[in-house]
């Protein structure tokens, strides 16, 4: 019995082996993180759900490759997924402090779809990519198409599967990724340069624009330009009086967790007389923030209207904070070709007890 005993507590004095822990070292050493919960969700012209977002790696030393992210699509009636689908970020190998934008398609043209939610589900380390090449834009303009043209240059040796992205951004704060564009390069000797053209047609919310590149042993930085806006849909709407009030409409400046609260604020139209259209159908949208450095977005919600000729126009949203904390609050106008009509409104402070 002692013998037993004796070979017991030598046991348990033991160091477990290390390969018992490696997915929790490979864990603890390696962060990635989706940059929001919410990413833009829309039907392409073939019926298909695009999920549109980006991935960041917050380790300071290690690149990751092979990002898994899985799309769950649901309707607006059943809490039971319509389907999923998998998809990975753009770029191949992520280095450390990076980010990737990431675009996954339903697999089918499911008309029922009509939100969507994404879940980081693996990825690997990685031998890091040197940071060689370098994206020039050289020119930009809308017309029917924005256009986009510029030069990429390779690093100091011959690389393989060159390829130039164009990330689109919208108006909110933080911005979300509307669209991503592709052109390939192909292969490429050391210190060439290849010329580049984006000739599409974009989403109108498009405020931004972001380009980088990436080949089989290099990457670039991301190079950012603001879009021209369209002259004629500048600035037709003016907002103002952004309030929060309680259902009966008494003004608020601290809120009770769980409870209803509306998010109002007038709008003045002002039509050019280039503007032929009396009648013009918008979107309203408010946007709740946290605040903070990294203000992560708690709530988007919108009411349909539409602006018969000039003057002023109420518009309103429901929100039922679900979390405590101080808040901002952002309100837009956009016409239903999600094009701006009017600068952001008046920020709002909120706080929810």
């Amino acid at each position: 019995m002692k013998i037993i005993l004796g070979l017991f507590l030598i046991l348990t004095l033991l160091p477990i082996s290390s390969a018992f822990s490696q997915v929790t070292d490979t864990t603890s050493t390696l962060s990635v993180m989706l940059t929001s919960n919410s990413p833009y969700v829309y039907h392409d012209d073939d019926g298909y759900t695009i999920v549109v977002g980006s991935v960041k790696n917050t380790n300071t030393n290690t690149s990751v490759k092979n990002v898994q992210i899985r799309a769950t699509f649901y309707d607006d009636v059943s809490p039971t997924p319509l389907e999923f689908s998998q998809g990975t970020t753009v770029l191949q190998v992520i280095p450390s402090l990076g980010t990737s934008p990431y675009m996954i398609k339903s697999k089918t043209p499911n008309p029922q779809i009509t939100q969507a939610s994404v879940f980081l589900e693996k990825f690997d380390s990685s031998i890091s990519k040197s940071k060689l090449l370098s994206v020039d834009l050289s020119d930009i303009y809308v017309d029917e198409n924005l256009v986009v043209s510029g030069m990429l240059k390779n690093g100091p040796a011959p690389v393989t599967n060159a390829t130039v992205y164009a990330a689109f951004y919208d108006g909110f704060n933080p911005p979300r990724i509307l669209d991503i564009m592709s052109v390939d390069i192909g292969n490429m000797t050391a210190n060439q340069q290849v010329p580049f053209n984006f000739n599409e047609k974009i989403n109108p919310s498009s405020v931004k624009l972001a380009l980088f590149a990436e080949t089989n042993v290099f990457y670039s930085a991301y190079v950012e330009r603001v879009i021209p806006a369209p002259e004629v849909l500048t600035k037709l709407v003016t907002i103002s009086d952004v309030s929060i009030t309680d259902t009966y409409g008494k003004p608020l400046s601290e809120i009770k967790l769980g409870s209803t609260v509306n998010i109002r604020s007038n709008s003045i139209i002002e039509l050019s007389p280039d503007y032929t259209s009396s009648e013009i159908p918008y979107r309203y949208f408010v946007q709740v923030k946290e605040t903070g450095e990294k203000p992560f977005v708690e709530f988007v919600g919108k009411y349909d209207g539409r602006y018969m000729g000039e003057g002023k126009q109420s518009q309103s949203v429901d929100w039922i904070p679900e979390k405590k904390g101080l808040f901002f609050v952002e309100t837009f106008v956009w016409d239903r070709n999600n094009v701006p009509i009017a600068d952001q409104g008046p920020v709002a402070i909120i706080l929810v007890s």
